[in-house]
């Protein structure tokens, strides 16, 4: 038999519910979003979970009431099947004063994208238009309005799919690479509306996985180790041949000087060319052979405020980041990222660096440079990044899985002008003067 409440109870009691009532009241106030709920739990719960309660011995009715009141406002009692777990999101601040969300800006769909690691099936080109190549086709998604395009489509097996596209300098032709060798080059131009400029034959045997301009010169990869430097002005476009490669070339970046080429391959090798070493007899034509991967090797990026920097990342049985001098081919740091890395992207502001990883968690991960320490990771591909583009204000990374979505990231931010680079307006400049 419970003892029989006082008055002095039951006006504490009745206080108490009034102050937990009005705190729940705010409370409720708030609306939930779907990502801040505890799905787990609330599943744990539907299928007859219960929370273990520490033994507090006997207590008054009144107390027991406070205590359940007090234990929900304080998220200490998950009683409730739909569970919240609202906590602060980590945000990432540089000295720049941008943020990088925790969660994409926009997330697209993309079926039919081809889960191969090799590929290269996505880039962002200086008119602000993305280019994605899904299946047997490519489209365009103009960032500018969000509008989406069909570039080109062929139902045709013997050619496709589409295993490589990137845009030139320009940010009107677009370069795409097919599995049956033959490389095309579109022109999107408004005025032309889309219009197939023409199709380069006879330089690969397989397939070919990466591309890269450099100028008028377009450099192309392919499964059959060779690296192509085709002149797209001409007819023979077929200038120079790299070789050096026996397997698969899946990655290739010139540097902003134009004078090197960085081409990673399924053998585990890294190559810098001089383009000035560029023949067709050589059979030793590169400038430096790097041989401290482990994996494959299809992320390379160009340091862009050192020129001769590049850093590259190796596949699942590597899982390294390495940054090398290429004047010298000096290894000068290697970083265990713990996954496979898909694509690496330099921060065109600040000495940051972007890496895309597949298996286990499939983030995206922002390291400060030389010191290579976190500074965010990015969470939402629910498989393997394949390939990541930066957008031409340097701010934005669009980024492609097999999970078969497209996701933007506000990864980089906006850098603050730097002091003096504003003109001061004069003052009173608006007053009509007599001169």
């Amino acid at each position: 038999m419970h003892r029989k409440l006082n008055s002095s109870d039951n006006v504490s009691s009745r206080f108490l519910l009034h102050i937990c009532t009005l705190i729940c009241g705010l409370l409720d106030r708030f609306i939930p979003n779907r990502s801040a709920m505890d799905f787990e739990y609330a599943h744990y719960m539907l299928t007859g979970g219960r929370v273990e309660k520490e033994d507090v011995g006997p207590c008054s009715p009144s107390k027991q009431l406070y205590r359940k009141h007090l234990a929900e406002i304080l998220n200490m009692n998950r009683t409730r099947i739909l569970a919240f777990k609202n906590k602060a999101p980590t945000l990432a601040k540089n000295n720049h004063e941008s943020f990088s969300p925790l969660s994409p800006e926009r997330t697209l769909d993309a079926p039919d994208i081809v889960d191969d690691f090799y590929l290269n099936l996505l880039d962002w080109g200086s008119g602000n238009v993305v280019a994605i190549a899904l299946g047997n086709s490519v489209y365009l998604w103009d960032a500018s309005d969000g509008s989406i395009s069909e570039l080109l489509s062929t139902d045709d097996d013997d050619i496709g799919p589409v295993t490589s596209v990137k845009w030139a300098p320009d940010g009107k032709h677009l370069a795409v690479g097919f599995n049956n060798s033959h490389v095309q080059l579109w022109d999107s131009s408004p005025i032309r509306l889309v219009d197939e400029l023409r199709t380069l034959r006879g330089g690969h045997r397989l397939r070919v996985v990466s591309l890269d301009w450099n100028d008028h010169i377009l450099t192309t990869g392919g499964m059959d180790g060779l690296i192509i430097n085709n002149d797209v002005r001409i007819r023979s476009h077929c200038v120079s041949t790299y070789r050096g490669h026996n397997q698969e070339v899946c990655g290739l970046k010139w540097c902003s000087t134009g004078r090197q080429l960085a081409s990673g391959g399924n053998d585990n090798l890294v190559h810098i060319w001089c383009i000035s070493m560029a023949s067709t007899n050589s059979s030793n034509q590169w400038l430096h052979r790097l041989e401290d991967h482990s994996a494959a090797v299809k992320a390379l990026s160009w340091c862009p405020f050192q020129s001769n920097l590049l850093a590259s990342g190796g596949g699942i049985g590597d899982q390294c980041i390495k940054f090398w001098n290429t004047n010298t081919g000096a290894c000068l740091n290697s970083v265990n990222t713990g996954s496979q890395v898909c694509s690496l992207l330099w921060s065109t502001h600040e000495r940051e660096l972007l890496s895309a990883h597949g298996f286990n968690d499939n983030q995206l991960t922002l390291w400060r440079y030389p010191s290579m320490v976190k500074i965010v990771e990015l969470y939402g591909h629910t498989s393997r990044v394949l390939s990541m583009a930066k957008s031409p204000d340097g701010r934005n990374v669009a980024s492609i899985a097999g999970d078969e979505t497209l996701r933007f990231w506000n990864v980089f931010g906006t850098p603050l002008k730097k002091p003096g680079t504003e003109r001061k307006q004069e003052p009173f400049s608006n007053v009509p003067r007599i001169r």
